[in-house]
C-alpha cells in the first residue's frame, strides 16, 4: 500500500457514492501494519466518523477478517468481540464497511468507509479495491 494507491481506492469509492446517490462519506485507508495511509472526509460528514473510518479498517486487519466477519461474530460470540475492542484500545468497529484489500493473495491493507448504511459503505468499498483491480475481502 502507497500514497498513490490509497488516494486512488479513495477516488474511486467517492465516484462510487456519486454515482448511487449515498450520502457524503468519510474513508480511511491502512496498510497491512495497520497503520493510516490516507484519509479523507466528505463535507456534511460528522466528527466522529474518521474514527469511525479508521476502527472499521483497524480492525478488520489486525483481526485478519473484514468488519462483516467482525459483526456477525459479535452476534455469536458478544464477549470476545468486546475482549478484542478492549485490546485495540476501544479503537474496533464490528460492522460492515471494513474492508481487507489483497493482491492476488496477500494482504496490502484494508479499507473502512462510514457515511451510508453499513451495506452501502461496504458496497462502496468493494467497488473500489476491484476498480484497482485488486482483491475485496469483507468478511
Amino acid at each position: 500500500m502507497n500514497l498513490d494507491l490509497a488516494n486512488a481506492l479513495i477516488s474511486a469509492a467517492l465516484n462510487h457514492r456519486r454515482a448511487h446517490g449515498m450520502r457524503p462519506l468519510t474513508i480511511a485507508v491502512i496498510d497491512a501494519g495497520g497503520h493510516l495511509v490516507a484519509l479523507q472526509r466528505e463535507d456534511g460528514t460528522s466528527n466522529l466518523r474518521a474514527e469511525i473510518a479508521q476502527g472499521k479498517a483497524k480492525g478488520a486487519v489486525a483481526m485478519g477478517l473484514g468488519s462483516r466477519a467482525l459483526y456477525n461474530r459479535a452476534q455469536e460470540q458478544p464477549y470476545f468481540i468486546n475482549a478484542m475492542n478492549a485490546l485495540n484500545g476501544g479503537s474496533l468497529v464490528p460492522v460492515p464497511g471494513g474492508v481487507l484489500i489483497l493482491r492476488e493473495v496477500m494482504l496490502i491493507g484494508g479499507i473502512g468507509i462510514t457515511g451510508d448504511s453499513s451495506d452501502n459503505d461496504e458496497a462502496c468499498a468493494m467497488a473500489a479495491i476491484e476498480a484497482q483491480g485488486l482483491v475485496a475481502e469483507p468478511g
